[in-house]
């Protein structure tokens, strides 16, 4: 079974170019603009789209994803709305791949098996899920496989060669390098270090690796996209729904367009 996630790539890798992963959270800064952002985003660029499952203790993120989290949380984001968001988003795009990316706490409440099935009816594709290891995968990673969904690994600086075969067991869809050490849209990836960190990942794997953490212009995206398969560009989205929005912290006219707007400009980056 291929999922969207494995078309998309392959449909990529046929036109020759890197994807762009875009991330957002799901009912940042409220429900109805998320779901606006959301469904602007193939058409400013993204090929594959990043919902943040807003959680409390989002202890690998940023500032600036924290900050999306609680404005989520406190608009009335419930993990039912992100789910409902992803319905929303299927009723006027079937082929944007949607991967559901957050922290294992919030699912193991919902409960596994009911969360797996809700997922793939509201048409997500597949998880990322930060804080589950190899040694967990029978917790969620093996059941999101056998539900016939992608379970999507996170890679690190320190995934060395004798951890990497551990790590991408049971992964698929794709790999997401995390380029820096420490928390998301703290640091700027050093270039040279990502491109002999995916070269020698590639060494363990046939999955697209795709290379976030520090992503911001359109600029290391270009440069990102010549060695990796995709770029993941997500605290300087939710950035720039944060610097949009009133001095109450609500939405205005120019939230959507500001993040669409920077899909479109980096999104040139991976092309070029």
């Amino acid at each position: 079974m291929t999922t969207r996630i494995d078309r998309r790539f392959a449909a990529l890798k046929a036109e020759g170019r890197a994807a762009l992963v875009t991330f957002v959270t799901a009912g940042d800064p409220d429900y109805d603009t998320s779901l606006a952002i959301i469904r602007g985003l193939p058409a400013a660029g993204a090929d594959v789209i990043e919902v943040g499952m807003p959680f409390t203790d989002p202890m690998a993120d940023g500032p600036a994803i924290q900050a999306a989290g609680l404005r989520a949380l406190h608009a009335g984001q419930t993990m039912k709305k992100t789910l409902q968001l992803v319905t929303d988003f299927r009723k006027t795009d079937q082929d944007t791949p949607i991967v559901l990316m957050g922290y294992y706490n919030p699912i193991y409440v919902y409960g596994v098996d009911q969360f797996l099935t809700d997922s793939k009816a509201a048409g997500a594709d597949g998880f990322i899920i930060v804080d589950l290891p190899p040694e967990e995968d029978q917790e969620f990673c093996i059941p999101a496989l056998d539900a016939g969904m992608n379970f999507i690994r996170l890679a690190t600086p320190t995934t060395d060669d004798n951890r990497a075969p551990k790590v991408f067991r049971n992964t698929s869809g794709f790999v997401y390098y995390v380029s820096v050490l420490g928390i998301t849209g703290t640091k700027a990836p050093d270039l040279k270090s990502v491109q002999a960190n995916v070269n020698r990942l590639r060494k363990h794997t046939s999955l697209p690796i795709c290379v976030g953490f520090g992503v911001k212009t359109a600029e290391q995206a270009r440069q990102i996209a010549k060695d990796a398969d995709g770029v993941v560009v997500g605290s300087a989205l939710v950035s720039a729904v944060e610097k949009s929005l009133t001095n109450a912290g609500k939405a205005t006219p120019d939230t959507a367009k500001a993040v669409h707007a920077l899909v479109s400009e980096i999104a040139q980056g991976v092309r070029s």
